[in-house]
């Protein structure tokens, strides 16, 4: 239960609403901070993960045997999955690095489900990793990037 939504409007003013406003914006900033941390980490394992992906500005021979024969999915060729895993991995990071389209790179045709992939199809005794990642991701989806992000800063200059 948020702090604001405990108190009657008669709280609000003089001494004790200024109290009352401080406590808010702690707790407002609480949450900017785990959300910042969140986008930080789960986007730092998906570009360490691009990062193995490449040599300089190509895909590794290594990367296209790896999606042939390790990381094989159903119904995608292994040279289509080799590029598109390692675009989307050094693209959605960057993405959520910046709050810029934080819940679209977390979900969509992003990091959540990059994340299901791999554990239905690839690794699936992995399931406590992917499901910190999972976890982190869906919170991004849920609560959005915070204020301290490129998506907040549209939304300001928008409304």
């Amino acid at each position: 239960m948020s702090l604001e939504s405990s108190t009657t409007p008669a709280v609000r003013t003089g001494v004790a609403g200024q109290v009352l406003k401080v406590f808010v914006w702690l707790e407002n900033l609480r949450m900017d901070a785990l959300l910042i941390l969140m986008r930080i980490i789960v986007g730092a394992v998906f570009f360490m993960s691009a990062q193995t992906k490449v040599d300089g500005f190509s895909i590794k021979e290594s990367t296209f045997f790896l999606f042939e024969h390790e990381y094989a999915l159903p119904l995608v060729s292994p040279i289509l999955a080799a590029w598109l895993a390692t675009i989307a991995e050094h693209l959605f990071p960057l993405m959520l690095w910046l709050g810029l389209g934080t819940r679209f790179a977390a979900l969509g045709l992003g990091l959540a489900l990059m994340t299901l992939t791999i554990q239905l199809f690839v690794y699936p005794q992995a399931w406590v990793t992917h499901g910190l990642w999972l976890s982190s991701l869906l919170v991004l989806v849920l609560q959005g990037p915070g204020r301290l992000s490129l998506d907040q800063l549209i939304r300001s200059r928008i409304a």
